[in-house]
């Protein structure tokens, strides 16, 4: 069964250039592309779509107004694919339930993979732009909130951290010796304690302190 793929992008020699990259893999059906928000949101909800890579800035709709949307009246994924890495848009697009953040720049492979980790549940933040919301706090006049460590147990404060490092669930397994399972089952816990809906956010909380 191949994943499904929508493309939103105001400009169409990116939109056709990403087409042509994802089409070369036999994992991705590119079911069409689209100049804006708006459509990716009209097009996600009359067809099955599993994931919608959208630019941030774009006429009509932007990526973050699109993300919000689609993740409230759609099962579809939705991924930022940007040249930009500003944090305003980087936190409203997480918030607003992005389950992946990348830059256009990187390797066509690194862009496939992470597609894939998000269609098996996972959610995924380059560790530039990590590294840029952390260096921009560091900052920061006012410190921010810090996280109230006394909601969590040891393990979990651990596994935060290595998710804030941009660790799947997988490398947390071997990083501490315990099972996927396990850790999975942790990362239920602390979403039940922060309310948070993903292991993306849970990163941003853990960085910031904060849960919106």
């Amino acid at each position: 069964m191949k994943i499904k793929v929508i493309i939103a992008d105001d400009n169409s020699f990116i939109r056709e250039g990403l087409k042509i990259i994802l089409s070369t893999y036999e994992e991705f059906e590119v079911l069409d592309t689209v100049n804006d928000g708006k459509e990716a949101l009209a097009y996600c909800l009359q067809h099955k779509v599993d994931l919608a890579l959208l630019d941030v800035r774009m006429p009509n709709m932007n990526g973050v107004e699109a993300t919000k949307l689609i993740t409230e009246q759609t099962s579809t994924k939705p991924i930022i694919l940007t040249t930009f890495d500003d944090d305003e848009y980087i936190l409203d697009a997480i918030k607003n339930g992005a389950k992946g953040y990348l830059l256009k720049n990187n390797d066509p492979e690194q862009i496939r993979d992470a597609m894939k980790s998000v269609f098996n549940g996972n959610s995924i933040i380059q560790d530039v732009i990590l590294e840029k919301i952390k260096s921009n706090l560091a900052a920061a006049k006012e410190p921010e909130t810090k996280m109230d460590l006394s909601l969590f147990t040891e393990r979990e404060r651990e596994i935060m951290a290595l998710i804030a490092k941009g660790y799947s669930n997988k490398a947390i397994s071997k990083q501490l010796f315990i099972s996927e399972g396990t850790v999975a089952n942790y990362i239920t816990s602390i979403l039940g304690k922060t309310g948070l809906e993903h292991r993306t956010q849970i990163a941003i909380y853990y960085l910031t302190g904060k849960v919106d």
